[in-house]
């Protein structure tokens, strides 16, 4: 069942969270979510009717049985089932996607789409898409954005699954899966609805203190960096109860420029991410993103990557190797 897959799936990118790690710098300070506390009301249950006496009485007339007895219902009261346990965790990880996105994207491809629902937010105006329930996907996003200039900004779907292929690559598990389709003869990116988030919220922004989070912060600025994504905002920013980070509308990105001003300057740097961008050659690129992206938008990869290795080498040198990577 897609249920059991979700709870499997998700899982912590990177390295056991230290608490020993460097505090998330000032900058990060408007993506800190907050620690979250459901405090549970486990109340007595000794005063409840039982087959017509209450438990009182019970206790009276069997006051060691009676101790076993009220021993067992305060345990089984206080205790989670396990189909509660289950249930919380996948509610809490929306991170469902990672190991089947293979058959995630064969699904999307191939579906019947049951309707396409109006999206109340959004500049590019996305629809939704809802399939037949007890499928392995229930929604995606349907954004049909042939390339060209909107608002004074070029916008793509093919920047969308770009954006997706790259993030596969990196092995990064924040971008959810894209696949170009074609419905009513118009192309676009459908991209996988993710389920259990909430949306960013400026004036109440998550606040989670614990060092994972700021290092998932600093995997996506390093991402935007490299793909020049230019409109990196609350309005496509999404997160779980579980502290996962999740990158959606990249329609902006991937444009020919290969300077990396102006892109928000990661805190510190993923080791393996890193070690994973600088290994990019053309070649992979191509072949990974070439029906995707124009050589000269591909070269414009590579080039940031080089301005972001110069960056990095100014970190080190100011504050250290050790200060700089996790």
């Amino acid at each position: 069942m897609i249920t059991a897959v979700a709870a499997r799936s998700c899982h912590h990118h990177g390295s056991p969270v230290s608490t020993f790690a460097s505090p998330p710098s000032q900058a990060d300070s408007w993506l800190m979510p907050s620690p979250c506390y459901s405090p549970r009301d486990y109340s007595g249950i000794a005063s409840r009717p039982f087959g017509g006496f209450s438990v009182a009485v019970f206790i009276r007339a069997t006051r060691f049985v009676s101790c076993a007895l009220g021993l067992a219902l305060v345990l089984l009261s206080a205790a989670p089932s396990a189909v509660q346990v289950a249930q919380q965790a996948t509610v809490s990880c929306a991170q469902t996607w990672v190991g089947q996105e293979d058959a995630l994207e064969a699904f999307m491809r191939a579906a019947p789409v049951l309707k396409l629902e109006d999206v109340p937010i959004g500049v590019t105006k996305p629809r939704r898409a809802v399939f037949e329930p007890g499928g392995l996907v229930q929604r995606a996003a349907w954004k049909p954005l042939a390339p060209s200039y909107r608002g004074g900004f070029r916008e793509s779907y093919k920047a969308e699954v770009a954006a997706y292929k790259l993030d596969r690559v990196l092995e990064l598990h924040m971008v959810p899966p894209v696949i170009e389709r074609t419905m009513s003869r118009i192309k676009g990116a459908l991209v996988y609805w993710i389920e259990n988030t909430h949306p960013w919220d400026i004036k109440n922004p998550p606040n989670r203190p614990d060092a994972e989070w700021s290092h998932r912060v600093s995997r996506m600025r390093l991402f935007d960096q490299l793909v020049a994504n230019i409109d990196r905002n609350a309005g496509n920013l999404l997160y779980d109860d579980d502290g996962h980070l999740f990158l959606i509308d990249h329609s902006r990105a991937f444009t020919e420029r290969t300077d990396i001003k102006n892109l928000a300057v990661p805190a510190r740097i993923d080791r393996a991410l890193w070690n994973r961008i600088e290994a990019l050659t053309l070649d992979q690129m191509q072949v990974a993103l070439g029906e995707w992206l124009s050589d000269k938008e591909l070269r414009a990869v590579l080039a940031r990557r080089d301005r972001i290795r110069d960056q990095i080498t100014t970190m080190v040198a100011r504050r250290g190797e050790t200060a700089v990577f996790f």
